[in-house]
């Protein structure tokens, strides 16, 4: 019993840091959630997320709710994703600050390079859906409607598109630190990447293809960007590699 003493203590040990980094993400996420609802406030918070839709229709055309509490509950879930967006730092450093004790001292130096590039990178690929692919997606697709059709989007539905979109773009931004992990623990080098160039772009596509709307434009609004950034993350990762080498002393 003695000697899974130790083990046992260690497990609980992590389980508790454990929570407690979940802890302290879930209250940065409350209190940015909190002052959102303070100012500027969910209606104007899904106004705002809506403009893209709104500007796609006829002129005095509106979004409509079905359900009963949609009218409630969809706002507030907006202003709850935009607090998860704006904490993404702070979530993503109690991450990484649960997994950097058992982390050697140069690899630590990655942990703030990595947390700022992942953050900054997903809201990057959420701000180019809104701010680019959105604005010519609706315009397409209203574009496409029959004379004999009203176009009332349900405010539901569109909140579950948006959301899909936002997740898509922004998880496929993270391309390039993907790849800087992956080469930097050794999974795979830079020169069997650039090997494999032509699949990895083949891939892209399909992704693209499969996760955007039925029209050309979403695809290569994905598809493009994956690839450009896969390039980037060529780029960085060896560079990367240098800065987190061990020490001779700690590699003997």
């Amino acid at each position: 019993m003695t000697d899974h003493a130790p083990a046992e203590e260690t497990f609980i040990s992590h389980l508790v840091e454990l929570r407690d980094r979940l802890v302290r993400a879930a209250i940065g996420v409350a209190i940015i959630c909190a002052g959102l609802f303070a100012w500027p406030g969910p209606a104007t918070i899904y106004n705002f997320l809506a403009a893209p839709m709104l500007a796609s229709l006829p002129p005095g055309a509106m979004m409509i709710a079905t359900g009963v509490a949609a009218p409630f509950m969809v706002p507030m879930k907006v202003t709850l994703v935009l607090s998860l967006i704006i904490a993404l730092p702070w979530v993503f450093y109690q991450m990484w600050a649960f997994i950097a004790p058992g982390l050697y001292a140069h690899e630590k130096r990655l942990v703030l390079p990595l947390v700022l590039s992942s953050s900054l990178l997903f809201m990057a690929g959420v701000a180019f859906c809104y701010f680019f692919v959105f604005r010519n997606v609706f315009h397409f697709i209203s574009s496409f409607a029959p004379a004999s059709i009203t176009v009332m989007p349900d405010i539901e539905n569109y909140l579950d598109f948006v959301m899909s979109m936002c997740l898509a773009f922004g998880a496929t931004f993270e391309v390039p630190v993907v790849v800087v992990i992956l080469v930097r623990m050794g999974l795979v080098s830079v020169d069997k990447l650039r090997a494999i160039r032509s699949y990895i772009i083949v891939g892209a596509f399909v992704i693209a293809a499969i996760i955007t709307p039925p029209d050309g434009f979403s695809m290569l609004a994905l598809a493009i960007p994956m690839c450009l950034l896969f390039e980037l993350g060529l780029m960085l990762a060896p560079a990367f590699v240098r800065a987190t080498q061990a020490p001779p002393e700690e590699t003997t």
